[in-house]
């Protein structure tokens, strides 16, 4: 476990950390000017905590209760005084704290329970500009993209990570997910901000792509269940044979549920 990467873009700082320098096993912490987007996972706090301490913090930003986003809320309270802001449902989930599954406590640690601020309807930046929060669910209930209209970005916190996914989470739902990416391509961008992949400079292009191959399964799926096939035969057929991480997660993150989920699009 280390410091992975710097990432600098324009005004936007990121720093990467985890356990291996792959998309799903690190994560990305970004800051712009005083504002931090997300805590990164609290097995991580040793190696991210200068970077918090770089520049001064004027405000902390979550988009979920996700312990990978979430992890050092606390931490990061306790060492700068400033307590994070969050939509309604993180900090209702925050507060009581939350159970965490064996694999995403060994990838990500825990996430204590923490009493957040709420989110006012814009967000003021250092430079004057502002974000958006968007309310984006789908992948979490409760998670929430940031958007400027004046820089052209959107901190997209789960909802992109790349052009094609081929596991859900079992608490995941599809058809809100869809409207949730249609939802933020009605606004007007360039640059997504992942903490999962990074930087993506046709941001909005990418995930409009997403978009278009996750109906394009939706589709192929339907397909092939209206010929008769199980959900264990299309997802074998669509995304092959499922694989160490499925098992590992009792199927909680898996291939079928990807499919499963498929079923239930309206076309």
């Amino acid at each position: 476990m280390s410091i992975l990467q710097r990432i600098n873009h324009e005004a936007i700082e990121g720093i990467r950390c985890g356990r291996k320098n792959n998309v799903n096993t690190s994560f990305i912490v970004y800051r712009f000017g005083d504002t931090v987007i997300d805590t990164a996972p609290s097995n991580q706090w040793r190696y991210i905590k200068p970077f918090f301490q770089e520049k001064s913090i004027r405000q902390i930003l979550l988009t979920h209760h996700h312990e990978d986003h979430s992890g050092n809320a606390a931490n990061l309270e306790k060492l700068t005084g400033i307590t994070p802001l969050a939509e309604e449902g993180t900090r209702t989930i925050m507060e009581k704290g939350f159970s965490i599954p064996l694999v995403q406590r060994y990838l990500w640690g825990s996430s204590p329970a923490i009493n957040l601020l709420p989110l006012p309807d814009t967000i003021e930046l250092d430079d004057g500009s502002l974000l958006e929060p968007v309310l984006t669910p789908g992948h979490a209930e409760d998670m929430v993209c940031y958007y400027s209209s004046q820089h052209g970005f959107i901190f997209t916190a789960d909802l992109y990570i790349s052009r094609t996914i081929r596991y859900m989470r079992d608490d995941e739902n599809l058809t809100v997910l869809i409207k949730s990416i249609r939802k933020v391509l009605a606004r007007d961008f360039e640059t997504v901000l992942c903490p999962h992949r990074g930087v993506v400079l046709q941001g909005k292009q990418a995930l409009q792509e997403k978009l278009n191959n996750l109906l394009e399964l939706c589709e192929r799926t339907q397909n092939l269940h209206q010929q008769g096939q199980s959900i264990k035969e299309i997802t074998r057929n669509l995304l092959g044979s499922e694989d160490g991480i499925s098992y590992l997660t009792g199927f909680g993150f898996s291939k079928r549920n990807l499919i499963r989920e498929s079923l239930k699009v309206a076309l």
